[in-house]
């Protein structure tokens, strides 16, 4: 190892940002050369994207400029994407050079699962990142415009939202919202305005409390929104989806959340993997690589009691970040590393404007005061990673 270790941090999501803050705030100077490698220059909130991809708030709320978050006398920030993660040269190759490392952290983020279902990469859209919404919501706005010149066609308002994860109950929520002011600007009777929720599992939000589970549907059509729970998309076609025995609902618009995989440079990096994501060891570490942490989307970590792994959400990143600043430190200085222990804080969905479900703290919410305490936890994480400038910025958006 060369004098000053050399730590590369792949991708400026949660586990990433958070795990950047940390050694710039607990490494002293000169203890070691950090370099964060992120495509775009702004880190986003990806918690909030549900709402720019409907059009009820602009995407710039979603996203904060990454030199606002480090100390580049700290940080050295490379702007650029991964091609290539090589382990036993210690290298990654990114599309204009080359960086060694020491310990690499990868955080750089999931893939949209599409469970081998035929057509779905091709013809459906995905709530993945500031660019991907900002198309989702022009497409939205087309389809009534193309509507007006084509009033037979109303297969361009059917909106097919595909899961009833997180993200796609959350959209639903923004989209009901957004359709009544499309109608009014596009002259659009409301009544012609199909919104459609698929999910294979028989329940929407799978896990969650089966009460608030109830009180959300509800929520939801009353919005005017259509489950279709216990219904599996059969393929996506450029005219809808097929669910079922064989039954087409025709839609111009398919969107789908139905799930996460790990990320590809993974696995082609020669790293053990389960559907893209890494079984990681207590300390975060991939399988046989001491030197390699993988956060976020990308790994896996079981949970005790039940065996299973926890669902890649922004708090089970934010953790691991943490950890893994924690434990990189702890290397540099050859003190024992800490195992990593998930602490779940609960979990909010929001249903639109003033509506949400959560579990906090061991105690359920719904309706105005979770849609607060959804509020609460934004400003929270603003709070983490900008302090009180960045509230003060972005919180009014929120």
């Amino acid at each position: 190892m060369s004098s000053i270790p050399k730590i590369v941090i792949l991708g400026a999501g949660y586990g990433g940002v958070l795990t950047s803050l940390r050694l710039q705030k607990e490494l002293n100077y000169n203890e070691a050369d950090v370099t964060l490698v992120n495509k775009h220059d702004y880190h986003y909130i990806t918690t909030h994207l549900h709402m720019p991809a409907a059009g009820t708030d602009n995407p710039e709320n979603a996203r904060v400029n990454i030199s606002k978050l480090i100390d580049e006398f700290k940080i050295d920030f490379v702007k650029s994407t991964v091609v290539q993660i090589r382990p036993q040269d210690r290298k990654v190759i990114l599309e204009d050079g080359t960086l060694s490392y020491d310990y690499l952290i990868i955080g750089l983020g999931g893939e949209p699962e599409t469970f081998g279902i035929p057509g779905l990469a091709e013809n459906a859209m995905n709530i993945r990142s500031i660019n991907s919404v900002r198309l989702i919501r022009e497409h939205i706005e087309y389809q009534f415009a193309r509507f007006k010149r084509e009033p037979h066609r109303t297969d361009y308002l059917t909106f097919i939202v595909g899961g009833a994860g997180f993200t796609g109950i959350e959209f639903l929520g923004e989209l009901a919202d957004r359709i009544p002011e499309l109608c009014k600007q596009f002259d659009v009777d409301p009544a012609l305005v199909k919104i459609i929720n698929i999910e294979a599992a028989p329940t929407a939000l799978p896990g969650f409390d089966p009460e608030l589970v109830e009180y959300a549907v509800q929520v939801l059509q009353k919005k005017g929104v259509t489950f279709r729970i216990g219904t599996a998309v059969k393929e996506c076609t450029p005219d809808g989806v097929v669910v079922g025995e064989g039954e087409e609902i025709k839609s111009q618009t398919v969107i789908w959340t139905g799930g996460v995989r790990g990320n590809r440079l993974i696995e082609e990096a020669g790293i053990e993997t389960m559907r893209g994501r890494v079984k990681v060891d207590e300390f975060l570490r991939a399988p046989g690589h001491e030197n390699i942490y993988i956060l976020g989307d990308n790994s896996l970590v079981f949970n005790e009691e039940g065996g299973r792994p926890y669902p890649p959400t922004a708090q089970i990143a934010m953790q691991q970040g943490v950890n893994c600043a924690h434990n990189l430190v702890a290397s540099i200085r050859n003190q024992p590393l800490k195992s990593f222990v998930f602490h779940n804080k609960g979990a909010v969905a929001s249903l639109g404007k003033g509506e949400a479900i959560g579990v906090a703290f061991g105690k359920k919410y719904k309706g105005r005061t979770a849609a607060l305490l959804k509020k609460a936890i934004d400003l929270r994480y603003l709070f983490i990673i900008g302090g009180i400038p960045l509230v003060l910025r972005k919180g009014k958006f929120l």
